[in-house]
């Protein structure tokens, strides 16, 4: 068997190289060429729907939603055309007429892609187009079926808010940052407070339409099943463009409570954080609480810091209930009542959206964006509680290196779906989630420098601590850190698994076998893009 998945690799790596050999050698990809293509294709109004650089609403529209000022700066490379689809036909028109063309595709729904691979490319040999779903944004909510179907250019915010509209008895386990575009968050699985009770968003998605690498527009029906189990947490963007999602929404009660309680160090925060370990994940389904760990000033005195914890809690039911739940399974948190707010369900996506808070939920369709600024993520899962002592080293070099730790529970929903339902593998084992957060406001390519090696070394600190053969990570926390495709069109099965492993574990494999029978020719590809798998 072994020596059989060995000749279908090596099969693999035949074809996609000659695949990329055909590519480069055989066309003469031309911008001029795509603009001819979908300029005639898109009959009329096209000034609002074609963008060149020669445009002089090209930056705006360009910079409109990068959130990650790294990939924003004039060496950054950009595409050669931006394309703003009011329709379907026109993203059919783009993907035709990339492929004609010779182009790469880049497609965006949030801007918020921690690596800007929605936006831009590593490729300098071969032009780009920009695919901005921004405008195909709607939400229909059928509140007797319990269902809604969402365009992939909405936000987590609008579908959240329009949702909310139709009752305050339906909600749906989006993320908490409400800027996140639907489409990039549901294809990479879609992590958030409500995980605990109801597992990923890609858990609840129930069907999709998807333009494939044909130009055609597929349903669950028409796309098959492993195409539809690829795109619920595979990763955006490399089995072709997902125009909207079918969902299941959740019940969530009348009133719901939230609280945010911070500690330092000198406040027993360690001893409190190490207990959190043990029950996080173990409390009742309808009880969430996140971590997050800064360094911050004492007295606004630079030189005098400490680490504060913040910890986040959602549950879903009163305040009276979830002080019981506290009371029997985590004293040690300190929480009172007169800390514990009560809200609405949409009240509370608010509140754990941060930038949002104090605002009304009307701020969750205006599409406000995160605060911008320069960073770089990585992440890790963790699978045994770290030893108390090992945390006040983590907290020293996180101030050493004034990193932030953003740490998320799981357990409930998400150890009771087995790791194969959905591309998303991190399920049965995994205690909580650890995001490391770097961010910074200095321009120039020392200051990148110096912040990117800084998390790579907390990170390489962390190695004993965290999952091991393979190292974990998530793939909505995009960190090409841990490996690329090099040349994003030609690359081999073999090559991508060093980074595909981490993502996906066993369901790698998977990914790449539909792959190569939905797109053999590996036109949707990019610097982490599912590679084509043959097996012949």
């Amino acid at each position: 068997m072994e020596l059989k998945f060995f000749m279908y690799e090596l099969v693999s790596i035949f074809l996609s190289l000659s695949l990329g050999f055909f590519s480069l050698t055989n066309s003469n990809p031309t911008s001029d060429h795509f603009l001819d293509c979908i300029s005639h294709r898109i009959s009329s109004n096209f000034s609002n729907i074609i963008i060149t650089p020669n445009d002089a609403s090209y930056s705006t529209v360009l910079q409109s939603t990068i959130q990650n000022l790294r990939f924003d700066t004039p060496e950054t490379l950009k595409p050669s055309a931006i394309i703003k689809p009011l329709s379907y036909s026109h993203v059919q028109s783009t993907v035709i007429c990339s492929a004609k063309s010779g182009l790469q595709i880049r497609i965006r729904s949030g801007g918020h892609d921690y690596e800007g691979l929605s936006f831009t490319s590593f490729d300098h040999s071969t032009p780009f187009i920009l695919l901005d779903l921004n405008e195909l944004r709607s939400v229909t909510v059928d509140v007797d079926d319990k269902t809604a179907w969402v365009e992939s250019g909405a936000t987590l915010g609008e579908l959240s808010y329009w949702v909310s509209q139709k009752s305050n008895l339906l909600g749906f386990p989006n993320g908490e940052c409400t800027s996140v575009g639907v489409g990039g968050h549901l294809s990479g699985g879609g992590y958030g407070v409500m995980a605990r009770k109801y597992g990923l968003s890609a858990d609840n998605v129930i069907d999709a339409q998807i333009v494939n690498v044909n130009g055609q527009i597929l349903d669950r029906d028409s796309m098959g099943e492993d195409l539809f189990w690829a795109i619920k947490g595979g990763g955006g963007a490399s089995f072709g463009v997902i125009l909207a999602w079918k969902i299941n929404l959740v019940s969530v009660p009348p009133k719901v409570t939230v609280f945010s309680l911070s500690k330092t160090l000198d406040q027993a925060a360690t001893q409190v954080v190490n207990k959190w370990q043990y029950v996080g994940h173990n409390l009742s389904e309808d009880f969430f609480i996140n971590l997050i760990v800064t360094p911050v000033s004492v007295l606004d005195q630079e030189e005098n810091k400490t680490m504060l914890v913040t910890f986040n809690g959602l549950f879903l039911g009163t305040t009276v209930e979830l002080m019981t739940e506290v009371n029997d399974r985590f004293s040690e948190l300190g929480l009172h009542e007169t800390d514990c707010i009560e809200m609405s369900w949409i009240e509370s996506v608010v509140y754990y959206s941060v930038y949002l808070r104090g605002q009304s939920i009307e701020a969750l369709k205006e599409r406000i964006p995160w605060p911008k600024s320069y960073y770089k993520y990585k992440s890790d899962y963790v699978k045994k509680p770290i030893p108390e002592e090992t945390l006040e080293e983590i907290w020293k070099r996180c101030l050493e290196e004034n990193l932030i730790l953003a740490i998320e529970p799981h357990g409930g929903r998400m150890s009771k779906i087995d790791e194969s339902e959905t591309p998303y593998p991190h399920r049965e084992g995994n205690l909580y989630i650890i995001q490391y957060i770097m961010r910074w406001n200095e321009e120039g390519l020392d200051a990148a420098e110096k912040k990117v090696a800084s998390v790579r070394m907390v990170y390489e600190k962390m190695t004993p601590f965290v999952s091991k053969n393979p190292r974990e990570a998530y793939v909505n926390f995009r960190d090409l850190d841990l490996g690329t495709n090099g040349n994003a069109c030609g690359t081999s099965y073999l090559q991508a698994a060093r980074w595909g492993i981490t993502y996906f574990k066993g369901n790698f494999r998977r990914l790449a076998m539909v792959k190569g029978v939905v797109d053999p020719t590996n036109f949707f590809c990019y610097e982490q893009s599912i590679p084509p798998l043959f097996f012949v």
